[in-house]
Order: C-alpha cells, then structure tokens, then sequence
C-alpha cells in the first residue's frame, strides 16, 4: 500500500514546549502579516502532555514574549514559588545551605509541564495549527539533493515478526518545505540527523542525566503551597554528580524527584533504586507518610549546555529544544529556553519562507540564538555541570568561583565527556546493597510503572533494538554486570536462566516510559531506542 502525501509549509516534529513555542510562533506571525502559511505538529503520545514530564518550576519569561496575556487566557500557572530550600544531606541529618543565585525561584511557578502543552496546543489549534498526536514520525524524508523535505509516520498494524496484520495501515508523508525537529532529549531522528550531516563537528559530546519523578497527594497539615526544596549529598556518594527536588503545588500535591548524571562510574548503582532510598531519610520520610502516590514516570535531559550545542541547521530543517541541548543546568530549568529556542527558529523560518528564493537552508536561527537572552544565558552558565567531574564539594568550589568571582565569564571553557565511556567495570567497583521497598514511602519498579498508565501493543516489533544481540551477555554482563536492568527506570530489561541454560537479555519493551537512558548509557552504544507504534508509551496526568 502506498503512503499517502500531505504539503505543508511547516511541519514540527515534537509536541513538547519547544515544538508548541515553534508553532504557534510562526501561526502568529503569519497572521501578523496577512500570509497564508500552513503549519503542522506530529506527536508520538497519545494526547499533546502524554510523554511530558518534568519537575516543574517554570521560569515565564518566553510565555510572556508569547502570550502577555496569558493570566487572562487562564495558563495552568496557579502556584507561585512562595520559598526556596537548598539542603545537603547526611545519611541522618540535613543541613541548610545558601540556595544558590542561580536557583532564587521569585516569580517562577510550580507547574504541571504536560498541562502547560496542552494548554499550549489548544492555543496552537486556535491559531491554526494542524495538530496530529499519536502519530510517531519515524522516518526522514530527503530529497535527490539529499535536502530534508519532511517526514513519514510510522505504519500501524505491524506484527512482532514484522509481517502486515488484517489492521496493517501504512505510515503518511508530510512533506514541508522546512521541517523543525522538537522531539526532546536524545530525539531519534535527530540522532540520525547528527551522523547524517556531521551536526556535532568541532562541539562538545552531549551529556545527560535521569530524572525519576514521582507525584504524591500529602496530608494537609505536611503541605506548603509554593515550597520548592532542593537537596544534594546522601543517598548518592561524593563522586557522584545528582540530587532531588520536592515542590508543593497546589491541591495538596508534591512533586517528588531525583536526578543522577549519567557519567556515573559504579555499574551497580540504580537510579531508581536511589531515587527510593533518598525518600526514606529521615528529613523527607514525614512528608510523604500518610499520603498517596499518584504517579510515576522517568525522563532523560540534555546536560552538555553550551559548549554541547550542535549545529541547528542543516538543508530542510533545524533543530530546538531539548534536542538540542537547551537546558540550563545551574537553573536546573529547560522549559523557558526550550520555548525561546522554538520562537526564535519559528521568527527565522519564518522569515526565510518569505524571500523570493527561499533557502533550503535557514542559517539565520542561530545568528538570531546568538543575538537572544538565551545565548548569554547559556555562555554564563557552561562550566557549572562539568566542575562536578571532580566531586561534590570541588564542583560547588568551582561553581562559587564561576559565579561569583568570574560571574559566568571564566577564561576557560571546561570540556564534556560521554556518558557510555565512564561505567567502570564491575570487578573494580563496590557493589551497592538497596534496602527492600516498604510499600509506604518507597516501591519497586513494576508497582512504579503501572502508575505511569504505559501502554504498548504486544504485538509489534519491539522499538529497542540492538545491533548485535551476542553483546548484552558476552560484553555487558560480563564486563559490567549487565547495568541495564540498573539503569532503566523501568524494568524493560532482564538477565533470565532457565532450566540451567545460558544466560540472555529478555527485552520487556511494553515496560518502556520512553526514557532513552538505555539509549544513552549503554557503554557499547549497542541499544538503539525506534519509535513504537504511534500512542503506545506512558500516559502522564498532570505530570
């Protein structure tokens, strides 16, 4: 069967804020200037928000740029960040700490992210915007000048053996004449565009870390409005770079979360695992006694900052957002620089579409990134992430000295290092004894999963691959203690023995909340993460 074809001028890959942000910015402007200009957004959840997560505080300042109006529009920005606490923890005791400059929240709000994007889309749809959730973009369309001219959704009703079911129906191309690719942290496709045209020449690897994040309804009397806390220290050693947020939103509701870089060394450690041990100290414990956990999900970020940024552009399209690398990690936001990515991409497109000869190429998004707030924003901040390779106390030294003396101006510009080649080997590290789960405050994985609603159709082809299926055993059990079933959030991946025979990988990929750790941390770089069949995946509320 054959595909069929829909023109666009504009199509964004990514339902996130950054691709929202891009979309409504161009519809804007199109009706700004009386232009006809067609735009349409592709997203592989479900419902625009279904894959979002995040912890959130937002900083408003691109909402603002976009909507000065959006009190009166009634954006889901209900609760103002009211205290900040920066806290270091000892396996018993938390210590007060200076919150750092960076991390003054005064006029940011506690948010839901994936209502913020779906408020965000009906304000895209009312502008115009052709909005089509559940259909994952699986492929890149070039044209014989190998030009990007768009993209192809995936096809539906394929079986695990690959074969077309009775339901089988083939995939859409949407052909544009600029295609913006949203599609967040470790996108897919951008992966595939980075190799294609050497996007990462002469730029730093990107680097990453894991966020697990839980939402809790608490007792009345332990909720704050407006709190948002931060911790470092235990449960993780000084080597390691992470820490957790609580924020107190609204309804009696705290988000719960805890990140951990992914050039952690130990191939014992789990993230998840620490994620549930920290809730059992003695300072947050009390917080969630007595409450409920509502819901679960994990997500990958881009780390790498500034000297990470890869090309954006390239002949058909250009990258924004978290796919890029946006992210200020000082801030410990992306949100705000997401969107102002998006907007300054969509005011470029837009403008190029509009010459007389338009070029493939819209090399004017990042002369206009470089003329931003948010370029400064991210120079200022560029050495603050990779000061923590030295541990805990020496990468707070170096962030005092970067901010305060230097000011975010430092004569020097400290260089990153992939993830997947700083796993030690098993033998050379201790191995890491987690304290079974109490089912009160601290759970296991599959409890965990359930409450993140993911969904996959079993029979399809499974969306984790591997290019050699011998290596999870010869290579990464055997060097490593197959860190896989550690790092994934999700108990997607096992070592089974049965009945006395070899060990091998079962893949449990229906478990997958699309986090794309494995993807990343995977230190043979074996397992390739592929969209799944168009819906399937987690399915947040309010998270």
């Amino acid at each position: 069967m054959e595909r069929e074809a829909m023109e666009f001028d504009v199509v964004v890959v990514g339902g996130g804020p950054s691709g929202l942000s891009a979309a409504i910015r161009l519809r804007q402007l199109a009706e700004e200037a009386g232009r006809e200009l067609s735009v349409c957004l592709v997203e592989k959840g479900s419902e625009v928000g279904a894959h979002i997560l995040s912890g959130a505080v937002l900083e408003p300042r691109t909402l603002e740029e976009l909507f000065p109006d959006w009190r009166e529009r009634e954006a889901p920005l209900v609760t103002p960040v009211s205290e900040d606490r920066f806290l270091y923890l000892s396996a018993k005791r938390a210590h007060r700490l200076p919150t750092p400059p960076q991390m003054h929240n005064t006029g940011n709000y506690i948010i839901s992210l994936g209502n913020l994007c779906r408020w965000l889309a009906t304000q895209a749809e009312a502008l115009g915007v052709e909005i089509f959730p559940g259909f994952p973009a699986s492929e890149i369309l070039y044209d014989e000048a190998g030009a990007v001219r768009g993209v192809a959704t995936g096809s539906m009703g394929i079986g695990r053996d690959g074969e077309p079911k009775a339901s089988f129906e083939p995939g859409v191309e949407l052909i544009a004449r600029q295609t913006i690719f949203a599609e967040g942290c470790r996108g897919h496709l951008t992966r595939q565009l980075m190799d294609r045209f050497d996007l990462r020449k002469g730029v730093d690897p990107q680097t990453y870390a894991i966020g697990i994040k839980e939402l809790w309804e608490v007792e009345p009397s332990k909720h704050q409005q407006g709190l948002a806390t931060h911790t470092v220290g235990w449960p993780l050693d000084g080597a390691t770079y992470g820490g957790s947020f609580l924020y107190h939103l609204e309804g009696n509701q705290v988000a719960v979360g805890f990140v951990v870089g992914l050039d952690y060394r130990n191939p014992h450690l789990s993230p998840f695992d620490e994620m549930q041990r920290f809730k059992t100290h003695p300072a947050i414990r009390p917080v969630f006694e007595g409450g409920r956990r509502v819901s679960y999900g994990a997500r990958a970020l881009s780390e790498g900052g500034f000297q990470s940024l890869p090309k954006l552009t390239f002949p058909g399209g250009l990258l924004v957002g978290d796919t890029a690398g946006f992210l200020n990690v000082p801030k410990i936001k992306g949100t705000h620089t997401a969107m102002k990515s998006g907007a300054v991409a969509a005011e470029a497109v837009f403008a190029a579409l509009g010459e007389d000869a338009p070029p493939r190429e819209v090399t004017r998004y990042p002369e206009q990134l470089r003329e931003s707030w948010l370029w400064e924003e991210l120079r200022a901040s560029r050495n603050i992430r990779p000061g923590f390779r030295w541990g805990l106390w020496a990468g707070i030294l170096h962030a005092g000295i970067d901010t305060y003396l230097f000011r975010g101006r430092a004569p020097w510009t400290l260089r990153n290092h992939p993830d997947h080649t700083q796993l030690a080997k098993a033998s050379a590290c201790p191995r890491i004894e987690y304290p079974k789960p109490d089912g009160v405050v601290s759970f296991d994985k599959l409890s965990s999963v359930f409450l993140s609603a993911t969904n996959h159709e079993e029979d399809q082809p499974v969306h984790l691959t591997l290019k050699d299926a011998s290596v999870p055993v010869r290579v990464n059990l055997a060097e490593y203690d197959a860190p896989e079933q550690r790092y994934c959030p999700a108990g997607v991946y096992e070592i089974v023995r049965e009945d006395g025979s070899e060990p091998r990988l079962q893949i449990n990929a229906q478990n997958c909340v699309h986090c794309k750790t494995c993807d990343i941390k995977d230190p043979t770089q074996n397992i390739v993460w592929v969209a799944p069949e168009g819906g399937g995946g987690p399915n947040y509320p309010n998270m």
